[in-house]
């Protein structure tokens, strides 16, 4: 295949040209799966949390933001037909004591009610959520073990001056912020979070099977004053928008992935029309045979889609590398299947493109350039 010859004619360009791809292969991914990570993150406690619906304070914007309400509330909303359980739940930072050496260090407490298990920890991989009902119990994750100055089950601590026992470990649940989520009963995190016995800060609410969501909800929120409510996407949604757009931190994100994809047209562009300069002779010959110009461009798309694939392939695999170091790692770095396909996509998009500047080189080619000396 002519377009295979005129790239392997001179490899050291070829290896350029394939690095230029596989860096802004590498550079996407990462920064589109940091995005995704982050966003997952951020919500994860929502998401998990299996409810249907969420009764939070007025203008409560995120999840960390949680502000108190009495629990009174809830006698009312388990009187609301289609209600099918109503769980008191708190999210809070607060501070944890590091039993190695005293250090405070920023936690996030987050209290669930043990009878319906709504908002409790997922991924366990030591102890169970009934160990949570033993006194001052609470789990964390492994992740954070070397964090919070832990590394079994059993240890004692003090969370804002009260004693807690680590008696489960998770895996897998990050934060957004450096602050690891600390899970315990409802009632032991009233104390680690400081608030009254009769406060929470946010309720759960399971509908019953059949139940129209978005009805209960505003049933629900005629009969509460004083507070809002939200079906779960909802809050999972505003929870994901104001940490990766309101903060700035996910328009960052995705303009350091645009200008991988920049990057990669820009390389590619100038290798491919550096190559379309180099044999120009024999493009001129080809065209003062007869060819015509859609075979020469059929050349030069060949060559990009050649180098795309095997730019995108390398990319892949130095991608799925650094994927799977970011789950022992700080960032969190996800790589689902849509992405692996919707890459390829790109990276031929971005190889065609970048063609697209030696093909005009070509169009405008005078055959005549041939019996010039």
């Amino acid at each position: 295949m002519l377009a295979w010859r005129n790239l392997v004619h001179d490899k050291v360009r070829l290896a350029v040209t394939i690095t230029g791809i596989v860096f802004a292969v590498v550079l996407i991914v990462v920064e589109l799966g940091l995005f995704l990570g982050f966003a997952t993150t951020t919500s994860g406690l929502i998401d998990h949390a299996g409810a249907d619906i969420w009764i939070t304070a007025p203008n409560v914007p995120y999840i960390e933001q949680g502000v108190a309400f009495t629990e009174r509330k809830q006698a009312i909303v388990l009187a609301t037909p289609g209600v099918a359980s109503a769980s008191k739940f708190i999210a809070r930072a607060t501070q944890w004591k590091r039993p190695t050496d005293g250090q405070q260090v920023a936690i996030q407490i987050v209290g669930v009610d043990l009878e319906t298990k709504l908002g409790g920890p997922w991924n366990i991989v030591a102890g169970s959520v009934a160990d949570l009902q033993q006194r001052d119990a609470i789990f964390v994750d492994e992740f954070y073990k070397r964090r919070l100055g832990i590394d079994r089950l059993g240890e004692t601590l003090e969370i804002r001056g009260h004693r807690a026992r680590v008696v489960g470990f998770t895996r897998g649940i990050r934060t957004f912020t450096t602050s690891p989520y600390v899970f315990t009963s409802f009632k032991h995190a009233q104390n680690y979070a400081g608030l009254r016995e009769d406060q929470t800060l946010y309720m759960l609410v399971k509908a019953k099977p059949g139940v129209d969501i978005e009805q209960l909800r505003q049933t629900l929120a005629a009969r509460l004053s004083d507070v809002n409510v939200r079906t779960n996407d909802e809050f999972s949604s505003m929870t994901r928008r104001y940490w990766m757009f309101t903060t700035g931190a996910g328009v960052a994100v995705l303009l350091a992935a645009v200008l991988g994809l920049v990057v990669g047209v820009v390389i590619v562009a100038q290798t491919i029309y550096a190559t379309t300069v180099d044999h120009i002779r024999e493009y001129g010959t080809l065209k003062a045979m007869g060819a015509t110009n859609r075979y020469l461009y059929t050349i030069i798309i060949q060559q990009a889609v050649i180098s795309a694939v095997i730019g995108y392939v390398l990319g892949m695999i130095v991608s799925a590398v650094v994927v799977n170091g970011s789950s022992r790692g700080g960032a969190n770095i996800l790589l689902p299947g849509w992405m692996v396909a919707t890459m390829l996509g790109i990276t031929l998009a971005m190889c065609i493109s970048a063609a697209v500047v030696s093909v005009r080189k070509v169009t405008r080619l005078d055959p005549a350039i041939v019996f010039k000396g």
